[in-house]
């Protein structure tokens, strides 16, 4: 799993204080702020190339230099967005309960010892029947 950005909560932590439709919203909202940044770090490194242009050796290097790191947070930024968007959702996905099909009704549950450590199990128990299931985090 990538290192967790510490303004974004962990699912079980998020579950606990805040809600499941908050913190999905949350992470909805930090990926597309990082879908941002990759656009404006993309205008930047376009207008870096831009530059190019009837500048002098040295500002060709400095101008070479802005390129390479606009091309890094652009490149960094764009995988952070891809990875948190597909983390939201595939949380998502697993948000409605099996017994009455409500969505994000979730509470969070005591951790049980686990059999497998692979795959992160978070506990939950859907608010309005009760039914238990785990989600499972990557």
């Amino acid at each position: 799993m990538t290192a967790r950005n510490p303004l974004n909560r962990s699912l079980a932590d998020g579950i606990q204080h805040v809600g499941f439709r908050k913190w999905y919203e949350r992470e909805l909202l930090s990926s597309h702020a990082h879908m941002a940044l990759a656009l404006l770090a993309a205008v930047a490194m376009m207008a870096s190339f831009e530059a190019f242009h009837g500048a002098s050796t040295g500002e060709k290097v400095l101008n070479t230099g802005f390129v390479v790191v606009c091309a890094a947070i652009t490149l960094w930024a764009m995988r952070r967005y891809l990875y948190l968007l597909m983390h939201a959702e595939e949380m998502a996905n697993q948000a409605n309960c099996g017994q009455c099909k409500a969505y994000g009704l979730l509470t969070l549950q005591e951790e049980t010892t686990r059999l497998r450590p692979a795959p992160r199990m978070v506990p939950v128990c859907c608010k309005r029947c009760g039914f238990r299931w785990n989600l499972e985090e990557d």
